[in-house]
């Protein structure tokens, strides 16, 4: 079974330097249907004017990853982590016992716009140290199929996440078909990015998301004119 949440359906706030989409309730935006999904907490397609951003703040035992499509999003944290996370880049932050971050545009007039998702950790990784963890995946590797970007045992070359997922990214192209074989009792949610693709049949595009359930097998296929750029998680 398949549910498509369209992008229409999200949270929307615009604070004039930040415009921001969220997936799932978030801050001001509360839809008692949409509080995540398994694992998945938090899905928000943020735009950020040049030289604005979120100043310091602190989180805890949340899984946090940016996923950068356009511009470059400077990232300090309290671990003493300083970096510019770019597209193609894939940043993981455990926020654990607690840690605290901010998150600017690294340009002083470009825009940035990327996406920042949150996963709940594993009950035995709850309290653990902060660890921050970034990596580069070619958009040559992300084309016509889904690359494992973070995973549970970091295999593959992925990032290491504290809690039972696996999180893919890809790239699809008009007629380019890729697939997503889920075990018994998992599920899936897909993100387009940006986009339109079809979700086994179901066509969705920029801002949709697609829950899956009792499902062994997604087909996913670019289906418009651009290259749709997908988000695909495999959770308990």
């Amino acid at each position: 079974m398949q549910t498509i949440r369209r992008a229409s359906e999200r949270g929307h706030a615009n604070h004039g330097w930040l415009d921001s989409h969220h997936t799932f309730s978030f801050a001001d935006f509360y839809d008692p249907k949409a509080m995540g999904f398994r694992a998945l907490r938090v899905i928000n397609d943020d735009r950020v004017q040049g030289g604005k951003g979120f100043g310091a703040h602190s989180h805890r035992d949340m899984e946090i990853i940016s996923y950068v499509l356009e511009g470059g999003l400077a990232h300090k944290d309290s671990t003493g982590t300083s970096d510019v996370i770019r597209p193609g880049d894939v940043q993981r932050m455990s926020a654990g016992r607690g840690v605290t971050h901010s998150e600017f545009n690294a340009s002083p007039k470009d825009g940035v716009h990327f996406l920042q998702i949150w996963i709940m950790p594993d009950r035995d990784q709850l309290g653990i140290a902060p660890s921050y963890e970034q990596k580069h995946f070619a958009e040559a590797d992300r084309r016509g199929t889904l690359r494992l970007v973070a995973s549970r045992d970091g295999r593959a070359g992925s990032l290491t996440i504290h809690a039972d997922a696996s999180v893919y990214a890809g790239l699809l192209a008009k007629g380019e078909t890729t697939e997503l074989a889920l075990a018994p009792g998992r599920h899936a949610w897909i993100h387009v990015a940006r986009g339109t693709a079809k979700v086994n049949g179901e066509v969705v595009s920029t801002g949709d998301g697609v829950a899956i359930t009792d499902e062994t097998k997604l087909v996913i296929e670019g289906g418009g004119a651009d290259v749709a750029e997908l988000i695909a998680f495999d959770l308990a």
